[in-house]
């Protein structure tokens, strides 16, 4: 099994929500002198995108090397292509990920970037408005997108730079010798110090040596809790194995949360219904966030281990998307985390076993086939068990 490999003394800065996201990230490129790294999923061109366009351009003006790798169905074949031709001219280096999946169907859900290998982003959030719907812009939220990115100055910047300037070069031109040198490059790792405290790790997801290293990032943690564990996800249709983990660390007494986005797409909604029951009956606690659209993919597992990424808690992000999120141990920052998540159950529903005990027969049986189509559709398109 391949494990977690962390590094000591980094300095974590938890980021919530854009309000605190894009200050940071705006004044780490205006203040790059070398390279910029980007990737994300969504590059909008609304105003927090465009910001961010802008503060690219004008790096590239400055002499920085820009490299930025959007992806083609998250931003959009239109936006990707005024994206591509705004910064061919701008002198940013621009490329698009899997259009027309010519690659198969994995999207780069990542969102990362790091500035001069002195300082390096990973998170959840996109570069869209964070007051409008991620799936229609022209849907306005009540509050702002519920979600997170890390701030990370220290050794772990050298991981990620390593990781995505591998993944720019695969999408270049590599012979066969050089593609194995990068392989080789990606497979070492660093010792683990003693030096405390912040020790973080990168865990990546991708179709070829990493294929499911974040469900076993997750699965070890909840096999080794001891008290409590604190789930976020926005999607929720895990494997059987991640289900029965929950269950299974619930059984020995650990209390375990899990708070849902619900409300943004039917089928997606009732996928997640047809876990409740077992999971209910199990003694996990769920609860549904509707106060925004919930959109952080994030965990808190007893008092020092946590994780913030990409990755939802659904087979799409565990098998088949490329994804990423660090994970930390580290109890200030896990703290800091942990508080952000139980105001959220605050602000969210309950759900209790005998609501289920009510619903008509036609919502159990539209539950199970929604979960029988998702399992059908996910073993196709990942030719994987969806375990």
């Amino acid at each position: 099994m391949r494990t977690v490999t962390f590094s000591s003394q980094n300095n974590l800065t938890l980021l919530f929500c854009g309000i605190e996201f894009f200050p940071s990230l705006l004044a780490a490129i205006e203040g790059a002198k070398n390279e910029i790294l980007l990737e994300t999923y969504i590059f909008a061109g609304d105003d927090a995108g465009q910001s961010i366009k802008e503060a690219l351009v004008r790096a590239a003006g400055r002499g920085v090397e820009v490299n930025v790798i959007t992806d083609w169905l998250g931003t959009g074949q239109a936006q990707a292509q005024i994206l591509d031709k705004e910064f061919v001219q701008a002198k940013v280096n621009h490329r698009i990920f899997n259009a027309w999946f010519r690659r198969g169907t994995t999207r780069l859900h990542r969102k990362m970037c790091v500035v001069d290998r002195e300082v390096a982003f990973v998170g959840g959030i996109n570069f869209n408005d964070d007051l409008f719907s991620d799936d229609d812009s022209r849907i306005a939220l009540p509050a702002p997108r519920w979600d997170f990115a890390i701030r990370i100055v220290g050794p772990l910047v050298n991981t990620i730079h390593l990781e995505m300037q591998a993944q720019w070069a695969r999408l270049g031109k590599l012979n066969l010798v050089s593609r194995f040198e990068m392989f080789r490059q990606l497979r070492k790792t660093q010792p683990l110090t003693n030096a405390q405290p912040a020790l973080a790790g990168l865990v990546v997801r991708d179709n070829l040596r990493n294929r499911r290293t974040i469900q076993r990032a997750y699965l070890h943690a909840l096999g080794t809790a001891k008290k409590s564990a604190l789930l976020a996800s926005p999607y929720f249709a895990p494997g059987r194995r991640f289900r029965n983990a929950l269950a299974a660390a619930a059984a020995r007494g650990v209390e375990v949360t899990v708070l849902l986005g619900v409300g943004q797409f039917r089928m997606q909604d009732a996928v997640a219904h047809s876990f409740y029951p077992q999971l209910l009956k199990s003694g996990v606690k769920l609860v549904e966030y509707g106060k925004t659209q919930l959109h952080g993919k994030v965990a808190v597992i007893d008092e020092d281990w946590a994780t913030v990424g990409s990755s939802n808690c659904d087979a799409l992000s565990l098998f088949l998307n490329q994804e990423a999120n660090v994970v930390i141990k580290d109890a200030a920052f896990s703290k800091t985390l942990r508080g952000h998540i139980e105001q959220g159950i605050v602000d969210g529903v309950m759900v209790k076993l005998e609501d289920f005990s009510h619903i008509p027969w036609y919502k159990r049986v539209w539950y199970e086939v929604a979960y029988s189509l998702y399992r059908a559709i996910i073993r196709l398109i990942t030719l994987d068990n969806y375990d």
